[in-house]
């Protein structure tokens, strides 16, 4: 069952009420479907149509080579967005996997849908397009800013570079992250052993603090 109230948590519904949302539903092609810790929901090579909002839970983009080496493109949260840069390119395939990360449910809605006028001429539905255009341009920008973290040079760089993003969204030194160990060395892109070595040397160094996933910027 659809929780109308808490899809104003998407951006792709953002400013419209519980009953705005309800009705530009009813406008469109929608399915609800739940997956286990670990299921695949789209794999490489799949041609899309729909986008993802996560209603419950959390998915993980992954890239892997030709080798089985695996690279965390993006975790994608509670009522966030997943899916839609592919679903709007219908000559694409899709080059990733998505994975279900723990346990999670996820609203597909068919991007065609959204972005053709309905025949009823619905008066939410030009407000739906206007947020789908802000959906794409915010993830162009956090693509933008995981460059920004895995052009760096170095494990040190990568690390400080992503700390301080997180920081600057939070408005505090103070924080937690997303992302187990293993999660944070596939996003960055380095081994594992290797940027735990460099974590320990930045807290003995006084730079940071951290437990498990909170941390501190000196």
């Amino acid at each position: 069952m659809i929780d109308y109230k808490k899809l104003k948590n998407s951006i792709l519904f953002s400013g419209m009420k519980e009953e705005e949302i309800r009705m530009v539903l009813g406008c469109l092609t929608k399915r609800v479907k739940r997956y286990e810790k670990g299921s695949t929901i789209f794999q490489v090579g799949d041609e899309i149509s729909e986008l993802g909002i996560v209603m419950g839970g959390s998915v993980h983009i992954i890239r892997e080579d030709y080798w089985g080496n695996r690279d965390l493109m993006a975790r994608i949260g509670e009522y966030e967005i997943f899916g839609e840069t592919y679903a709007c390119t219908p000559t694409s395939v899709i080059p990733v996997y998505v994975i279900a990360a723990q346990k999670t449910e996820v609203l597909f809605l068919k991007v065609k849908k959204i972005l053709t006028t309905c025949s009823s001429a619905c008066q939410f539905h030009n407000r739906l397009i206007q947020n789908m255009l802000a959906v794409l341009a915010e993830k162009n920008l956090q693509m933008t800013n995981k460059i920004d973290v895995v052009t760096k040079r170095t494990t040190r760089s990568k690390l400080m570079t992503y700390l301080s993003k997180h920081a600057e969204q939070n408005h505090c030194s103070e924080f937690s992250i997303p992302l187990s160990r293993q999660q944070l060395a596939d996003y960055l892109g380095v081994d594992r052993s290797a940027m735990t070595v460099e974590l320990k040397k930045m807290q003995q160094e006084g730079l940071i603090q951290f437990e498990k996933n909170q941390f501190h910027l000196m």
